[in-house]
């Protein structure tokens, strides 16, 4: 019995030493400012489509009387606008040239109803007019002697613009 009471006493003591569970209002504020919570998406405003997104350059020139672009579009085939410094032309307008000594590394800056973007030469048909140019073969007045193959029609054009001729 003695086993029996000492064991009794020792259940009662412990019983006491077992914390008592917390309210679970003692978290609210945890929850509601949690560190972990998901963030809440915010609605991003409707996407405004942009103008030039099938636009490149075609060809680009410095005058005495303004520079000019040619815009083209790889979607539009019916695509082809002739733009100035001096006015806009159709609401498009040309914001800034960069121009570049390397042949098709010219970049425009062109705007339309307040929107800007910047347009290069569309260097795929650059690299594949290049490729695809017919290579001239030796004049028969002087055998044995190679002529220096002729620049092909558009980086000629390029390098005429470039360089205001």
């Amino acid at each position: 019995m003695s086993i029996l009471g000492s064991l009794f006493a020792a259940a009662s003591i412990r019983a006491d030493e077992i914390p008592q569970r917390f309210k679970f209002d003692r978290y609210a504020a945890i929850l509601d400012h949690s560190p972990f919570a998901v963030a809440t998406a915010v609605a991003a405003p409707a996407a405004t489509p942009n103008f030039a997104k099938d636009l490149y350059l075609s060809s680009a020139a410095k005058s005495p009387d303004g520079d000019m672009i040619t815009v083209i579009s790889s979607s539009d085939k019916n695509f082809r606008k002739y733009l100035t410094t001096k006015e806009p032309v159709d609401g498009f307008s040309i914001a800034n040239i960069e121009w570049s000594e390397r042949v098709g590394e010219t970049k425009a800056t062109i705007s339309k109803d307040g929107q800007f973007a910047t347009l290069s030469f569309n260097q795929a048909l650059l690299t594949q007019s290049v490729s695809s140019a017919p290579q001239p073969a030796a004049t028969a007045a002087q055998p044995g002697v190679m002529q220096p193959p002729a620049a092909p029609a558009v980086l000629a054009v390029a390098l005429a613009v470039h360089r205001g001729g």
